[in-house]
């Protein structure tokens, strides 16, 4: 019999469409376009301790095939969250993933001990945020630091604790197996490719900071690749992101080893775009009679070379 649901880290979700983190709020925007409880789940917008205003503008624009942004975690900070989103959320029938930031270990240890409530079902772990105790570099680019941060948080977060990779490192296998190592119950990648554009009549780059984070089909070729990468080096679920705009891109996904996938940049070119990816999925499904799970990890890799950089 076809079926929808996946379950991921414990956490059983109805479908394997989840909202990603920074690109749907904390869902109430997109509430007056669809009923959200068609969703498997929201990863919540990335929240800090405090309230933060983000970086100024001009902070987002449009590239070819997708986007890039420095917005810089605008958020109202966990407490405004608790108080005012969490309770609308709770009204939702769908899951609710709260997706954490820090600048110090010891902020994450906070934040996951807020968020450990009623009415939060997964936590997921930003570890892509400058770490001001190790001169800006980012917790999630050093495998020593994945694991480092995600044991520090195991303790004190009582829901299935999920890591999100960054992909600007040398090998994010390495960086799935220290999240593995140091406690987390899943990973989650990519997030944002780093990048930059540059107005060529005024030599500047377009965005306020300078560089930012890249986003949309043009990403997805290196998820793909990255997600079957990690799938194939750890035990716990992956969930797949990064350029994910149609029925058949999840399709793609979970065949390359993602358990379940997270949509970003399609929701902000198009605010129906979860909903009509869950759609098609659940046409597609009954129509294949298929049980989205046997998907997961049934790449056919082809034979020959290794090299993974073009060969002439």
């Amino acid at each position: 019999m076809s079926n929808l649901k996946v379950n991921v880290a414990g956490v059983e979700f109805k479908n394997p469409i989840i909202t990603a983190s920074g690109t749907f709020g904390f869902g109430r925007e997109y509430s007056q376009y669809y009923d959200l409880s068609v969703l498997g789940g929201i990863s919540t917008k990335g929240m800090t301790l405090a309230e933060k205003a983000g970086n100024p503008t001009p902070r987002i624009t449009e590239i070819k095939s997708g986007m890039i942004n420095c917005v810089g975690l605008q958020n109202p900070g966990v407490d405004y969250f608790l108080k005012e989103h969490l309770p609308w959320l709770k009204t939702v029938d769908t899951k609710v993933i709260a997706n954490v930031a820090g600048s110090t270990i010891e902020d994450y240890i906070k934040m996951c001990e807020k968020v450990s409530v009623d009415g939060v079902d997964m936590v997921e772990l930003n570890i892509s945020c400058p770490n001001v105790k190790a001169g800006g570099a980012s917790l999630g680019v050093d495998p020593k630091n994945v694991e480092e941060v995600t044991r520090a948080v195991r303790d004190v977060c009582k829901k299935p604790l999920m890591v999100k990779l960054t992909p600007n490192v040398a090998n994010i296998a390495d960086n799935a197996r220290a999240a593995e190592a140091g406690g987390a119950d899943a990973v989650s990648l990519i997030n944002t490719l780093s990048g930059l554009v540059v107005n060529y009549k005024t030599k500047r780059p377009i965005l306020s900071n300078n560089h930012g984070g890249i986003s949309g089909p043009c990403c997805k070729p290196v998820a793909l690749k990255m997600v079957w990468d990690c799938y194939n080096a750890i035990k716990i679920p992956v969930v797949g992101m990064g350029g994910i705009m149609t029925y058949t891109d999840v399709l793609e996904f979970m065949i390359c080893g993602a358990s379940a996938v997270q949509v970003g940049a399609a929701n902000v070119f198009n605010p129906m775009a979860s909903y009509d990816i869950v759609k098609d999925l659940e046409r597609y499904v009954k129509e294949q009679d298929l049980d989205i799970n046997d998907l997961v990890g049934s790449l056919i890799a082809n034979g020959g070379g290794q090299c993974g950089t073009t060969c002439g």
